[in-house]
């Protein structure tokens, strides 16, 4: 009998719960309405019935039909029923404020703050309920309170810090995380992360400069302190005096250099070359014993190597840059840790030195090497692809290119496999191959081979569809292979005869393109204006037409300084090609033009 009795009870208690369901679901659907009356009713019954558990729903009804008595005499009355709960307290402060009434809404959030208990506790939880309810003011004056009670300025910093962000105070926020660096130096990344976000430029980086300079010369033991300043100088790009500093820490750490390795990481993401070599140079200076000797001497001369990428250059930096190389595998040997190295020697010997032959030999040992990491050999195949086909061994060339695709198929460095094999087979003459295998790319890579493809796919088809022999194309293709092999000179000669041979071509602004990049190639950037141009303007239809605004732009940004120009060429790509593959690379870059984001290290 019992157990029937407790079954009925529980089935009717089921069915009341199901009920309540409803109710409230209906209710929340008035509100969303407008309908709040309706909406007011359902939950006074469901407050009625179940107290406690609809008092947020029935009470913010209330407010915002202005019921402010019928909330107060709800709020009282769970206040009686719960005397230790912070957050009947602040709803009735509510009641009072949005009433129009004020200075009684302060005295009761004083009463609270008066009464709170010498509990860090307590006081982090009351603080958390006025932040809940958006009452930022209180809540910080809780903390306030609280640092009095319990006689410690540095209590809560963690808390008024964000706080103060969420109010937008960037001196009260810094001087927070500055309070809170000084018992918990592990927490500077969570610093640096939102003094980057609230701080907007110079103006506001200085005022970190002399509160930092301040604290150091206050706490001199503090450490956090000077490495806070390091990253100040990067977000400065003051990377010269962000090194300097970042050695003077080092010094007094003792440490094992890691920090500067790591800073040189960023000095040359940031392209500052000179100072990423001096840092390198400091490691190194440590002595072969060092732990990092070897890596700061590989990474040396690679950020040689980009050094003279980035600027004009003669064959005697090259020669001494290929004889540093050399001394290093010298010093190291031939193994997977001096691997990339011997990459970068091979690149630097079959595209900038002009000798492919040693760059074959350097990349046939390197591929020999024990152990390497899959990608970095997948990498060394696909140069020694291209070195094959510099040095005219197409079949060699397509075997290496095949290796890869197969080894890592459906991944990028597979899908950049089959693009190289694509464009062998265009460089001989073989269209209808290499368009099969880059329509299927288009579709399946990464944006900046998914444009290529797209453009030598569009070209092909454009020169083969009414022409089968396809001979100028062909001639052209082979103007291609002379910029791919390093042989601009001869390109322009092949390039300027297909006018000649073939008079009907349709290959002007390919030709025009072409030209382009050979001059960009020789850094004459001022002359590849002119061919850019004069498709940007004179063939706004054509399919070089997006690749050529966008490259005008890149070139204003990047090597002419001319800010205002670039952001005009990009601003052509968003409102002129809508559909380019460009347009989010030109978006991103008009904004950071416009000033919409401030750049970060």
């Amino acid at each position: 009998m019992k157990t029937l009795l407790l079954f009925i009870i529980l089935i009717f208690n089921g069915f009341a719960l199901f009920a309540q369901k409803e109710d409230e679901m209906l209710a929340s659907q008035y509100m969303r309405d407008g309908e709040t009356q309706k909406a007011v009713d359902i939950y006074q019954k469901l407050y009625q019935q179940n107290n406690d558990r609809y008092y947020d729903q029935y009470f913010n009804s209330l407010l915002s039909l202005k019921k402010f008595d019928e909330a107060e005499i709800i709020t009282k009355k769970i206040i009686d029923r719960h005397p230790q709960s912070y957050e009947f307290v602040i709803a009735l402060g509510r009641v009072y404020n949005e009433k129009g009434d004020k200075s009684k809404a302060e005295g009761v959030y004083d009463g609270l703050i008066k009464n709170m208990p010498s509990d860090p506790t307590a006081v982090i939880r009351l603080s958390s309920k006025f932040s809940n309810v958006h009452n930022i003011d209180y809540a910080l004056k809780v903390l306030v309170q609280g640092r009095i009670l319990m006689k410690n300025d540095q209590l809560f910093a963690l808390e008024m810090s964000t706080l103060y962000r969420y109010k937008n105070n960037k001196v009260d926020m810094l001087k927070e995380y500055l309070t809170l660096l000084q018992t918990k130096p592990d927490y500077i990344s969570d610093a640096k992360r939102n003094i980057s976000a609230m701080f907007d430029g110079a103006q506001d980086y200085t005022m970190l400069k002399t509160y930092l300079l301040k604290m150091i010369k206050q706490y001199p033991d503090q450490l956090v302190f000077a490495d806070l300043l390091t990253w100040q100088f990067l977000q400065q790009k003051q990377f010269d005096t962000a090194l300097s500093q970042a050695m003077a820490l080092n010094r007094r750490q003792n440490d094992d250099g890691k920090s500067i390795d790591e800073l040189c990481q960023i000095l040359v993401a940031n392209e500052a070359y000179d100072e990423a070599i001096r840092g390198y140079q400091y490691i190194i200076d440590k002595g072969k014993e060092h732990a990092l000797y070897e890596k700061a001497r590989i990474e040396l001369i690679n950020t040689k190597n980009l050094k003279l990428k980035d600027a004009k250059h003669g064959q005697a930096d090259l020669a001494e840059l290929e004889r540093n190389y050399l001394d290093l595998l010298t010093e190291f040997g031939r193994t997977p840790s001096t691997a990339p190295a011997m990459e970068k020697l091979a690149i630097l010997q079959a595209f900038q030195l002009n000798r492919p032959v040693d760059a074959e030999k350097t990349l046939v040992a390197l591929i020999a090497i024990p152990r390497l990491r899959a990608d970095l050999l997948g990498s060394c195949k696909l140069e020694l692809g291209d070195v094959y086909l510099i040095n005219g061994k197409p079949w060699d060339a397509t075997l290496m290119y095949s290796q890869v695709e197969k080894a890592f198929a459906g991944t990028p460095v597979g899908q950049d496999a089959q693009y190289r094999n694509a464009k062998l087979a265009y460089y001989t003459g073989d269209f209808t191959w290499a368009k099969e295998q880059l329509d299927i790319l288009k579709a399946e890579t990464s944006q900046f081979i998914d444009n290529d493809a797209l453009n030598l796919s569009l070209m092909i088809g454009d020169h083969t569809v009414f022409d089968s022999t396809a001979n100028a194309l062909k001639m052209y293709a082979h103007a291609d292979l002379l910029i791919f092999k390093g042989e601009p000179d001869h390109a322009v000669i092949t390039l300027d005869s297909i006018d000649k041979v073939y008079p009907l071509n349709d290959l002007g602004n390919d030709i025009l393109m072409a030209k382009a990049h050979i001059l960009i190639q020789k850094k004459e950037y001022q002359a590849a204006i002119v061919p850019l141009k004069k498709i940007a303007v004179e063939s706004q239809k054509d399919f070089w037409a997006d690749d050529a605004v966008f490259m005008l732009g890149d070139i204003y940004q990047n090597h002419l300084d001319d800010k205002t120009a670039a952001q005009s060429w990009y601003q052509k790509i968003i409102s002129d090609y809508p559909s380019s593959l460009w347009i989010n690379e030109a978006r991103k870059r008009f904004r950071i033009l416009r000033g919409d984001t401030t750049p970060s290290s």
